[in-house]
């Protein structure tokens, strides 16, 4: 086994000494159940974690992670993770959380070819060019950072029109999608202020969510982000 490998193997039992040390019985406790009240649908980015982000202890986060925090209705694998998190760990929170500086959002605004990812960025640019109207005219860091932003809104409304929350709601579920953004340069999450409780609420908060961002970006909403 490589040094870098014997490495982290080190970290590990460094790391699972100091938890026992300043929390006695965690790993037994930590054994016993599975009771998060978050899930977190976040970038694949190593520069991302969740848990430190957050604050949380393992056991508090359910997480599902891919290539710049996407959710299509297509992909089982996303939406098999939100089924068990919703339906058997019953969370209250789903979270879809973007990051400023996404590689895989970069490389969709530059239309880059890298191969089988080519077809994952797709759905990305599908959020580009629908919202071209509020990304036309803006600089460079400008239209990075806020398809960034776009892309979280529109996987909110992805989230929120699955099979898995709509029948939750309908039979009652208290469970609530929110779409954030975490920055590299400062360390800190930022709310979208997409947050959606309810099957009556998924288009008034995604039609406020993208105005929020063209009148940040722009300086005025666009036409179709309030009709």
């Amino acid at each position: 086994m490589s040094k870098q490998l014997n490495d982290l193997f080190a970290h590990n039992r460094r790391w699972a000494a100091e938890m026992q040390t300043n929390q006695p019985g965690f790993f037994t406790r930590l054994s016993t159940q599975q009771t998060p009240k978050y899930m977190w649908i976040g970038c694949s980015d190593s520069r991302v974690p969740a848990n430190q982000i957050t604050g949380l202890e393992p056991g508090e986060v359910f997480v599902h992670r891919n290539v710049a925090n996407v959710v299509v209705h297509s992909d089982l694998n996303a939406l098999s993770t939100v089924q068990f998190a919703v339906e058997r760990l019953k969370v209250s929170h789903v979270m879809v959380v973007g990051h400023y500086g996404c590689s895989g959002v970069q490389a969709a605004l530059e239309g880059a070819r890298i191969g089988l990812a080519d077809n994952w960025l797709r759905h990305i640019q599908d959020v580009r060019d629908r919202h071209s109207g509020i990304l036309d005219g803006l600089d460079a860091q400008q239209r990075a950072d806020a398809l960034c932003e776009l892309n979280v809104i529109e996987q909110v409304l992805n989230v929120s029109q699955t099979t898995v929350l709509q029948d939750a709601w309908l039979r009652g579920q208290d469970v609530t999608v929110h779409g954030w953004i975490y920055g590299l340069h400062d360390g800190l999450l930022k709310d979208l202020k997409v947050t959606v409780e309810g099957n009556l609420a998924i288009e008034a908060s995604y039609a406020r969510a993208i105005a929020s961002v063209s009148s940040s970006r722009t300086g005025s909403p666009t036409p179709d982000a309030i009709s």
